[in-house]
């Protein structure tokens, strides 16, 4: 008897809502396997959370938030898709733990572009600096192990440094150069702008430090540093009578003399060589991004959709975190052998030889 073929029902609308929302659980659920086994295998309670974005350049107008805007990825206004990143950085190794992808204002109130691209219904506008306030809000209630946060100057404004203060997080913070500074119950009376203040620093302020080592060798630049006030700690989830210390941190240039400015807040008595440590662990992102470009394929994503860009980052991400695991696995020390002692062996002597023998 032959049979009628089947054809193929439409999809319910209960099933047309699930799919988008069950894109994003699993989107999520892996960015969150990947933090987890990232600080499973880098855990260090000194670690850094190093906070920066990368661009994704583009040739049409139908991704995921593709539009011109500036990247450091080609130095240049261009057509990109912008990921905002947190990077685990420890003694033990670098890993991404987290990603979100930057909706320009242009794509936001544009509700078709958004549905077309499958963008959440609850998806808003967010600056680069709230995208990295929920990423460092999401590693602590998660428990991650870090002591500091490092970033450049697109996220040393807003919220962040109020939420680390209030997390009892020490940071490095980049800040532009007219970013307003004052000092408070410090013998050396400090106000003003960042650069208004490097420009009145003499020659013996400086010192000449290294940030880490690169390719080249130690990353040499010139530092100063001046304590504006003692202040006591913020910590939201006890009572901490430990004095914080807030500062201006300034890089400047060996070779041309251009001048970084960053905003600190650290554990009274830090040494100017600790936060200079910090601010170079910066380093590790960029070289992450380098590396799962190259190696994993980061930027090589033909989809189009906001589920498809997250679903292949945190793909790629879970690769780069496996691949520092095991770097870091074998970058371990081989365990001395040791002899058990449970039966010792005593030498034969040429005695008891000799009488076997004649046995």
């Amino acid at each position: 008897m032959r049979q009628r073929p089947r054809t193929k029902k439409p999809a319910s609308a209960h099933r047309r809502r699930w799919r988008p929302a069950r894109r994003r659980l699993f989107a999520d659920a892996l960015r969150d396997l990947v933090r987890d086994y990232a600080t499973e295998h880098l855990a260090d309670e000194n670690a850094v959370l190093v906070i920066d974005e990368t661009g994704f350049l583009k040739q049409g107008k139908a991704s995921c938030e593709v539009a011109r805007q500036y990247t450091g990825s080609a130095g240049k206004i261009t057509n990109c898709q912008i990921g905002v990143f947190a990077a685990y950085v420890s003694r033990h190794g670098h890993a991404f733990i987290d990603r979100a992808l930057y909706l320009p204002k242009g794509w936001t109130d544009n509700p078709a572009r958004l549905k077309a691209t499958y963008v959440p219904g609850d998806t808003g506008f967010s600056t680069k600096p709230q995208l990295a306030a929920e990423m460092i809000e999401r590693a602590l209630a998660a428990g991650v192990p870090f002591r500091w946060v490092a970033a450049d100057s697109v996220y040393g404004v807003g919220d962040i440094e109020r939420d680390l203060r209030q997390a009892g997080k020490g940071y490095v913070l980049g800040v532009n150069s007219n970013h307003w500074f004052a000092s408070w119950g410090k013998p050396q009376w400090v106000v003003g702008t960042a650069e208004e203040i490097a420009k009145t620093q003499r020659r013996s302020d400086w010192r000449r430090l290294s940030a880490g080592a690169g390719t080249k060798g130690p990353r040499l630049h010139d530092w100063c540093y001046l304590e504006l006030a003692d202040l006591e700690g913020e910590e939201s989830n006890h009572h901490s009578q430990v004095l914080w210390t807030r500062g201006l941190l300034i890089r400047r240039n060996i070779a041309n003399g251009d001048l970084a400015y960053f905003t600190t807040w650290c554990p009274a008595g830090t040494s100017i060589k600790t936060l200079v440590s910090v601010e170079g662990h910066r380093w590790a992102i960029e070289d992450s991004f380098e590396t799962a470009k190259n190696e994993f394929g980061l930027d090589h994503n033909e989809s189009r959709s906001w589920h498809g860009w997250h679903r292949h980052v945190s793909l790629v991400m879970l690769a780069f975190a496996m691949m520092a695991a095991i770097q870091h696995q074998a970058n371990k020390p081989t365990p001395k052998k040791t002899t058990s002692s449970a039966t010792p062996r005593h030498p034969i002597s040429s005695l008891g030889r000799s009488r076997k023998s004649a046995a």
